[in-house]
């Protein structure tokens, strides 16, 4: 069948969902016989509902390049809360502008707007094909091996921890606690451990939502690095939780599935002030983390643009109600391939860290993890070789 493509995102940006929109573009440019127009929806998908579209078809190969290297949103996103019959009211708007394919460009949330939007059009009675392209930097979706936006992600807070250990290193008078983004899952944080080079330096300990924390043990580790090190490097995950499930710093703001909390970092600094009398602070990169171009992982842009052209093949292909996942290709070298899943399998469904990538202390990761994580975050952290004195 022949009619328009639109491109919705939603949730929070990143470094390469830009390039999962011209993934997408560039394919369906090859297909006039299926696509007459591609649109992205201006703002996500209240964008949609309020009818704003630009014509992306007509922007020339040279300009629609620069999503490549553009961070964030080039067609702005959202995190509206949606209804039974705004599902309806897209459906009818995919009807009135002829829209015969919708891509939800997002995370789990999205896919759960991708899911439904599916399900409205059959109730409709609209024929739309609706494919979902995975992207999130919580590394949280389910099913796929990873997502489009987490080796970027997992690039940036890698590198400032080696920055932040260095610095410490030089004047090791201190405690740096830096905070990482993903609410409940811990993937962002544990790609720190790649900051490494095996010369003693941070991070010295990982602090992940998916175990408990315990404010005794906590200090205990830190006094005893503390006394060894003098100067000691902390990464935890903003969705730091007591061992009774609640943030251990409480909510200060919730809207809808997003929750605001108080500054995990700055709170474990305190403690390591308060009950130990040592110097420290807290470093929270917090959306610096989420789009950096500078940043930007080779591989997880080269992925994002195959997984926005992978949906509009398989919508184009009469797929319907699926998502782009990435699984590993069995070898020595890191390869990926792509594979469509059923967004029931993905909608509102959070991955978290297998008990594999976390150390037994619960303090740390596993070599499996730094493995597993290495060939996303592109190509090798760039090693300073630094003057030594001799003694």
């Amino acid at each position: 069948m022949k009619g328009n493509l639109l491109i919705v995102h939603g949730g929070a940006p990143t470094a390469v969902i830009n390039s999962s929109l011209y993934g997408a573009v560039t394919e369906a440019k090859k297909h006039p016989d299926q696509v007459d127009k591609v649109y992205g929806a201006i703002g996500g998908s209240g964008g949609m509902l309020r009818e704003q579209f630009c014509e992306l078809s007509a922007v020339p190969e040279e300009e629609l390049r620069l999503l490549l290297q553009t961070p964030a949103s080039a067609i702005g996103t959202s995190r509206d809360p949606l209804e039974a019959e705004d599902y309806a009211n897209m459906a009818r708007i995919c009807k009135k502008h002829d829209i015969k394919y919708v891509l939800f460009n997002g995370g789990n949330g999205s896919m759960d707007a991708c899911g439904k939007l599916y399900k409205a059009c059959v109730a409709e009675g609209v024929d739309v094909r609706v494919v979902g392209i995975p992207k999130t930097i919580d590394n949280d979706i389910a099913v796929t091996d990873h997502a489009p936006g987490f080796g970027s992600a997992a690039r940036y807070i890698a590198a400032i921890t080696s920055e932040v250990s260095q610095d410490v290193r030089s004047l090791p008078i201190h405690v740096s606690v830096i905070e990482a983004m993903g609410r409940n899952a811990g993937w962002i944080a544990a790609a720190s451990a790649l900051a490494r080079s095996g010369n003693g330096d941070g991070p010295d300990m990982i602090y992940l939502p998916e175990r408990p924390f315990i404010e005794e043990e906590f200090l205990e580790r830190v006094l005893e690095l503390h006394r060894k090190k003098g100067g000691v490097v902390i990464v935890t995950s903003e969705g730091l939780c007591n061992p009774d499930g609640s943030s251990i710093v409480p909510p200060i703001f919730k809207v809808g599935r997003s929750v605001y909390y108080g500054d995990v970092s700055a709170h474990l600094a305190n403690l390591v002030i308060q009950k130990l009398g040592i110097k420290a602070r807290s470093e929270k990169p917090g959306i610096c983390n989420r789009s950096s171009i500078a940043f930007q992982s080779s591989v997880d842009r080269e992925e994002a643009v195959i997984a926005g052209a992978e949906a509009c093949r398989a919508a184009l292909n009469g797929e319907n109600g699926v998502m782009v996942g990435f699984r590993r290709v069995p070898g020595p070298v890191y390869k990926s391939e792509t594979f469509l899943i059923p967004v029931e399998q993905v909608m509102l469904h959070e991955r978290k860290m297998p008990d594999e990538f976390i150390s037994a202390d619960g303090r740390d990761v596993t070599p499996a993890f730094v493995d597993w994580c290495r060939p996303l975050i592109g190509e090798e952290l760039r090693r300073f070789v630094t003057f030594k004195p001799q003694l």
